[in-house]
């Protein structure tokens, strides 16, 4: 399927103005994510900020207008695949619009409520490439600053305990690899971009750093 044209004018004096529906989010996504992220002691929320951080960062540079919708869905990217599913996305709706749900829905693997009836790994992860490129500009955003923060805690990681980050992992490092590279594909395909460009440099350091494994 041919990629939708993302192509939009960038306004260099456009300015991101945050209500309460962002403390509302915040709050939200701490109710909900009281785990840590994998193998560490930090609270999975590190990571959700730090998404809503890049798209925010992102304000006056993006191809589209970042909106308040835009860092809300980055809080909430992982609410209804890791908690609940369809109902779960369906109380973001209710609480945040159909905006943020849409964003959601597009940056979500998975929307089963149990998460033992996830379909495989290797499914989700090619069915969200696929379903990627449908998606309209502000998700293709939040998807970069997403993986561009996993990419990143990866690496600062294997600078700390090597080959043994990938012990955190359902897949090691060829898959893991495998995953960002296919994406990176993917966001080559928008307008040139500083977060593109900066989740490339820290994916071929990532394969650099590691070269020496076997899998």
């Amino acid at each position: 399927m041919a990629v939708q044209d993302k192509t939009m004018i960038i306004d260099e004096g456009a300015q991101i103005h945050l209500s309460p529906r962002f403390t509302s989010a915040v709050e939200y996504a701490r109710a909900v994510h009281t785990e840590m992220r994998k193998g560490t002691d930090i609270p999975y929320m590190a990571h959700l900020l730090g998404v809503a951080a890049l798209v925010m960062g992102e304000a006056g540079h993006a191809w589209c207008p970042v909106s308040e919708d835009m860092v809300i869905a980055a809080l909430l990217h992982d609410a209804a695949e890791d908690h609940g599913g369809r109902a779960t996305l369906k109380e973001i709706e209710n609480k945040f619009g159909p905006e943020v749900s849409r964003m959601v829905e597009g940056l979500s693997d998975s929307l089963v409520e149990n998460p033992d009836e996830k379909s495989s790994w290797d499914s989700r992860k090619t069915t969200y490439i696929q379903n990627l490129r449908k998606e309209k500009a502000d998700v293709w955003l939040i998807s970069v600053a997403d993986k561009l923060y996993n990419a990143k805690a990866v690496l600062d990681d294997y600078r700390g305990i090597g080959p043994m980050i990938w012990e955190r992992f359902k897949r090691k490092r060829r898959d893991q690899l495998w995953y960002f590279d296919q994406l990176l594909q993917v966001y080559r395909e928008l307008p040139e971009i500083r977060i593109v460009d900066e989740f490339a440099r820290v994916l071929a350091e990532l394969r650099q750093i590691s070269a020496g494994e076997a899998h």
